[in-house]
């Protein structure tokens, strides 16, 4: 029996109960006297889709306001909810709207640690509230870990294997009867499912990142939950995700959500571990990523079948905010408390700083109030970086003050092998002034000294980019002016590197500023002190 009732909901008596109130909704005519099935006019013919889904959006990616991005996902008509308050009091505090939720299930939700067998008591709370969610008007994406963890049960595997070989055979074992599971539970409740399965490298093409996220919005649209999982199968070593939680954000982005929620086997974020620290304070609210690291210690590690941990979940905590997105932490074992939460939250009147109760117990990443734009986003988290670009010190101001192109002359080296059109990491490598640690030593040695053991600081990434040129190509024009393209390469593709349009910043103004901008304007006050005094010639004297 399931029960994932949501605060005040009443608990339906069985499946059988439930499922015969959503048949008997969805073949319910809406108030124009149309069966509801008739109002899903998505239905494309067999090679014609693939080619429009294309072509449908082959420019520039805009991201569209949520409001006029839902107006087709409203127009279908939804079940009755059998549930009562739990809708009525979701759909009140989003407004009325239709939400866009991902929910993001981790290995420790779905399999037992030590028997790997799938929990589901409580896999069938998590899939009861996903359908009342749908009940409700909102569409929900769910991101599914699990398929090594059930195909080492499936394979008798009591650890989880070391080798990238090993581990995906394993999860092409577990992958099909993870998806059964699924297909079985919602089933019981009459919703409709469909497997995604991603590999980053399907994204590093524009058209293709465009037509994932054109099957997930038709996809949607015909009322289906999607269930995500990244392609463990095939998917190379080197451009891996490496865990679900960055294909959570991913996902989120690519759907423009309204909320994203990382389940997980504790109800929020502490300052520390709570099962051994009990002065350790819950994190609530978090606007600053960056500063929560130096408070909380999320050095612990995932499951141990599982990849992610608390790191990864604050890095997929800034790619869905850096999209919009706010991003939720709760508990996987309490899946009815995303009602509480949802309310709670869409409170127009909510303070910033106000407590949270504890039914509503969780951690909040607000969203940034400006998203990254789509392209950019992609650029940046969609496509895997290939290789790295080096420049000096005067292309780091021209790239990030003044938002300039990348232009040959202001590359030092290059590193990796990329083809054009690959995202690559831009970075500048500064050198420290050797000479303040060599100068009790003889010449000879403080010679011998730089030359084994040069000071370097840590490099700082500027930005990320699409190049125009291969590595191979960057390499022969580096250091020149894109004049003299022609006579090295005996063509001239684009006057520079990066198109600015095809850059993303990712430096702090505060670094730029503190880094590059004071010490250019402090080294050309240090060159003005060292220049010669002009004297005046006799002649001018003379006058």
């Amino acid at each position: 029996m399931l029960s994932a009732s949501g605060g005040n909901t009443p608990e339906p008596q069985d499946l059988s109960d439930l499922a015969a109130r959503r048949a008997a909704n969805h073949h319910r005519a809406p108030s124009g006297g149309t069966p509801a099935s008739s109002t899903v006019s998505l239905r494309r013919s067999g090679s014609s889709a693939l080619v429009t889904n294309v072509d449908k959006h082959g420019g520039p990616r805009r991201r569209r306001s949520k409001n006029s991005m839902r107006s087709k996902s409203r127009s279908i008509s939804r079940p009755a909810s059998p549930t009562g308050s739990a809708c009525s009091d979701v759909s009140s505090a989003a407004g009325g709207k239709s939400l866009t939720i991902v929910l993001k299930l981790g290995t420790s939700s779905i399999c037992d640690p030590i028997t790997h067998r799938p929990m589901l008591s409580n896999l069938s709370q998590i899939v009861e509230v996903i359908c009342r969610l749908k009940e409700c008007g909102h569409r929900v994406v769910l991101v599914s870990s699990g398929a090594v963890g059930i195909g080492m049960r499936r394979l008798n595997i009591s650890a989880r294997p070391k080798e990238l070989a090993a581990v995906q055979a394993t999860a092409a074992v577990g992958q099909g009867r993870l998806m059964a599971l699924y297909d079985d539970l919602f089933g019981h409740l009459g919703q409709v499912v469909a497997q995604i399965l991603l590999t980053r490298n399907d994204l590093s093409q524009r058209t293709q990142y465009l037509n994932a996220c054109n099957t997930f919005e038709s996809a949607l649209d015909m009322d289906v939950v999607p269930i995500v999982n990244e392609n463990d199968t095939v998917s190379l070593g080197e451009i891996r995700f490496g865990d679900n939680d960055t294909l959570s954000a991913i996902t989120a982005g690519m759907v423009h959500a309204d909320y994203l929620f990382l389940m997980t086997d504790v109800d929020c974020l502490y300052t520390d571990n709570p099962r051994t620290n009990p002065d350790a304070v819950a994190v609530t609210n978090v606007t600053d990523i960056k500063a929560l690291r130096e408070k909380v210690d999320v050095s612990s590690a995932g499951s141990a079948v599982g990849t992610g941990g608390m790191a990864t979940k604050l890095i997929a905590a800034e790619l869905a905010t850096a999209a919009g997105v706010t991003t939720i932490i709760t508990n996987g074992s309490k899946p009815q408390k995303i009602f509480d939460i949802i309310e709670h939250f869409s409170n127009p009147d909510l303070a910033p700083d106000a407590k949270v109760p504890e039914k509503a117990l969780c951690t909040r990443f607000v969203a940034k109030s400006r998203p990254m734009i789509d392209r950019k986003w992609w650029i940046l988290h969609g496509m895997y970086c290939a290789g790295t670009i080096y420049v000096d010190a005067g292309a780091v101001v021209a790239l990030a003050k003044f938002k300039k192109s990348l232009f040959a002359a202001g590359i030092k080296r290059v590193e990796g092998s990329f083809s054009s059109n690959q995202a690559v990491r831009v970075v500048y490598e500064p050198e420290r002034e050797a000479h303040c640690a060599t100068d009790h030593l003889s010449p000879e040695e403080a010679r011998v000294s730089n030359a084994i053991a040069p000071l370097k600081s840590e490099v700082i990434e500027i930005g990320r980019g699409l190049v125009n040129y291969t590595s191979s190509e960057i390499n022969r024009i580096r250091g020149c002016h894109s004049s003299e393209f022609d006579a090295i390469l005996g063509y001239s593709d684009s006057d520079n590197v990066i198109n600015r349009g095809n850059m993303v910043i990712t430096i702090s103004n505060q670094v730029l500023d503190d880094v590059f901008v004071t010490r250019a304007h402090k080294t050309k006050i240090r060159a003005e002190q060292r220049a010669p005094v002009p004297i005046p010639s006799p002649s001018l004297s003379a006058i």
